[in-house]
């Protein structure tokens, strides 16, 4: 016979715990002349097998039952169901805790989170130690903090040597030029990379023309290009983030974004823009976009990772009027644009492939130009002309 407090013992359980599960029935105790209460050793094993049941998950209720009765195969079945869930979930929190320890990847992590909490994500990278230029390359980019350095400098292994590194065209941006409806007199050219638009817009205007992009090496490369065609007087460059433009509201009567607004969501592009350009002032401005309703799963699976917000062209034009602006006009990039950009990566890439051939960078740059390759039609760049109201 065992008193109470000799049983909590035996099962290093408490005296409370002991007297809830004798009133859930599972031992009964038997209150002597003295006043206490005994249990028998059937007690004891009782609560033992208890524990032994315990022990594969089940609840004290499921447990009970069990003890009562024939086992409920259906009950442990959806038990068994229940406790895989909960060890898959584990496994996922083990590995999500081992990555942010800097022992794995973190890519799917961030491709939801980034999803779901963009603007918030994008905060806390740079708490983490990021600049913002770093913050955005592993957001577009690496999307891996673990693996960043090593990602951006595959990346820039492959275009550094590169020319565009976006669609685009001559022709392209001259035709957009020619439809905007004012005739500027200071320009800037937001995100301009190595400064081919910004050549043009130099070229083919009379107006001071700002460029503007948070790659030093692109405006190095820009710079020289400049002097080489005696344009250094025309063209002032600016290494700086596109979110923070350091130039006065009102300062420009056009600007131009090739290829560049995605980086800080198009919607949020225009709003910020807007600031920047005179009452009837001019901003033109291409985006990735749908151009069918039916696009191939794929083509919607690879580009939701890569480019969640990518919208249609009516959905587009919605957000514009809605941003204060008139569409004047819009056009889709040609062919030739894409080649401009995507032949010479192809090139560079094979060329690359030999020595990195386990470089992340380069398999997403490969898979991306495959997509590419068969699926462009369904999607492409819109040129968007467009005015302040």
């Amino acid at each position: 016979m065992y008193r109470i407090s000799e049983l909590a013992a035996q099962l290093n359980l408490s005296r409370s715990t002991l007297l809830y599960y004798e009133k859930k029935g599972l031992i009964t105790g038997k209150r002597q002349s003295n006043g206490y209460r005994f249990y028998g050793e059937k007690d004891l094993q009782r609560l033992r097998l208890l524990q032994q049941l315990q022990a594969g998950g089940l609840s004290l209720q499921e447990c009970k039952d069990c003890l009562d009765g024939k086992l409920d195969r259906g009950m442990l079945q959806r038990r068994m169901v229940q406790l895989n869930a909960e060890i898959e979930a584990k496994q996922r929190a083990s590995r999500l805790l081992s990555a942010l320890l800097g022992k794995g990847s973190l890519r799917a992590w961030h491709q939801v989170t980034d999803r779901v909490a963009p603007d918030a994500y994008l905060d806390w990278i740079k708490q983490q130690g990021f600049s913002e230029r770093q913050a955005l390359h592993l957001k577009w980019l690496s999307k891996d903090m673990n693996q960043h350095d090593q990602y951006m400098a595959d990346f820039m292994a492959v275009f550094q040597g590169l020319d565009r590194w976006g669609p685009g065209s001559e022709e392209d941006t001259v035709k957009a030029l020619a439809r905007v409806p004012i005739v500027p007199t200071q320009v800037v050219d937001i995100g301009c990379g190595k400064g081919l638009a910004t050549i043009i817009l130099a070229e083919k205007t009379k107006a001071q023309v700002v460029a503007v992009d948070n790659e030093a090496s692109a405006i190095e490369a820009l710079k020289q290009r400049l002097v080489e065609q005696g344009l250094q007087d025309r063209v002032r460059t600016e290494c700086a983030s596109m979110t923070d433009l350091p130039f006065q509201t009102g300062s420009f009567d056009l600007a131009w974004a090739e290829a560049s607004a995605y980086v800080m969501g198009f919607e949020k592009a225009l709003t910020t823009w807007k600031k920047l350009l005179k009452p009837k002032g001019c901003i033109v401005v291409n985006d990735l976009v749908w151009l069918t309703d039916t696009p191939s799963q794929t083509a919607v699976d690879f580009w939701h990772q890569e480019y969640p917000d990518m919208q249609s062209v009516t959905l587009r034009e919605q957000q514009i009027r809605r941003a204060g602006y008139t569409v004047i006009d819009h056009f889709s990039l040609s062919q030739q644009a894409w080649a401009n950009c995507y032949e010479p990566l192809r090139s560079r890439l094979n060329e690359l492939k030999p020595q990195m051939a386990e470089s992340t960078a380069l398999a997403d740059i490969d898979r991306e130009i495959g997509i590419i390759d068969q699926y462009l039609g369904e999607f492409g760049y819109e040129m968007f002309i467009l005015q302040v109201d």
